[in-house]
């Protein structure tokens, strides 16, 4: 009973049924028809005009959106917490050529309007110090927590007092809408770029760069070909994205999860260390309380040494939930 990462979750089932579709003949890397619909397809989500990119991994996702705003010499703000900067193994720097992280402090690893100009305030406006050019954010965020519209609009207005681009990084941004309830464009309110998440939503290995600029993605279209990522079957790409977006799939799955670790987060109250908004759980948990579930057959992460990380996902199965719920009141 896996509770380790949405990451390992199953290909959801039509999404296979897409990529069957979409085999036959066709132009290669991004000159197939199915491609060729995602920025019409990705504007109607929005209700914005847009332009997509779809690339493998969200790693790519981040750092090639980054390169839009960030030249080597510039800095990019995110939280100390924040995926780019805690999880992706330099890529930033890889990608950007150099270009630094520059860290914010916030509570549920959210950055806020004060933290962002506490940390960039002081810097100098001159060649010895970096500045910064860019703001990346997480919704929801490392902790599963949800930016509101509001708090978007407001970072979204001090980005454009400085001239500084905006990013959202959604790997779970699915989750964050569906815990809103609000049009997607809100959730991420302002944003110059997203990294639209979907492989943790049931697509197979497939992430989207939505630029809300879309002349800000020609220059993209040249570095992601020379990062690597201009599969040469990208048909294959866009198919799962275009499975995902129609009929509002990804916002079905979300949902699933999103109500599967609010049943658990129900069980726990006392034990939770942040708000449960999305489909992560951060529970107190000491050793041996880890080391019983572990022996009851339930995988999930350490997280620091008397805490645990619970992802449910799109297909976690009720049984598998309420067996954990009933373990954990057990504790």
């Amino acid at each position: 009973m896996q509770f380790n990462s949405d990451n390992a979750a199953p290909v959801h089932p039509k999404v296979w049924e897409a990529m069957r579709a979409a085999d036959g003949l066709d132009m290669g890397y991004d000159g197939d028809a199915l491609s060729a619909r995602l920025d019409e397809a990705m504007s109607g989500v929005f209700g914005v005009p847009c332009a997509a990119l779809w690339v493998a991994t969200g790693t790519a996702a981040n750092c090639l959106a980054l390169a839009s705003m960030a030249p080597p010499e510039g800095g990019v703000v995110c939280h100390r917490e924040a995926h780019i900067e805690v999880d992706e193994g330099g890529a930033p720097g890889f990608f950007l050529h150099g270009a630094k992280l520059m860290l914010a402090d916030g509570e549920h690893a959210k950055i806020t309007p004060e933290a962002m100009r506490a940390l960039i305030d002081p810097i100098r406006d001159d060649v010895h110090q970096v500045q910064p050019h860019a703001v990346s954010i997480t919704q929801a965020s490392e902790y599963g927590c949800v930016y509101r519209p509001e708090e978007l609009r407001a970072l979204s207005a001090l980005c454009r007092e400085r001239g500084l681009g905006f990013h959202v990084d959604g790997a779970r941004f699915a989750n964050a809408v569906a815990f809103l309830g609000c049009p997607p464009r809100e959730a991420c309110n302002g944003a110059d770029a997203l990294s639209f998440g979907f492989v943790k939503n049931g697509a197979m290995n497939a992430e989207a760069i939505v630029f809300f600029d879309p002349d800000k993605a020609d220059r993209i279209r040249y570095r992601r070909k020379r990062a690597g990522h201009l599969q040469s079957k990208g048909r294959f790409m866009a198919a799962q994205i275009l499975a995902l977006i129609e009929d509002n799939l990804w916002l079905h799955n979300a949902n699933n999860a999103n109500a599967t670790a609010r049943h658990l987060a129900s069980k726990v109250p006392d034990r939770l260390l942040h708000p449960v908004e999305a489909n992560e759980l951060f529970v107190r948990l000491s050793d041996a309380e880890r080391a019983a579930l572990r022996e009851q057959g339930f995988g999930f992460h350490d997280w620091g040494s008397d805490a645990a990380r619970i992802v449910t996902a799109w297909d976690t199965r009720d049984e598998h939930v309420a067996a954990l719920g009933s373990a954990l009141v057990a504790l």
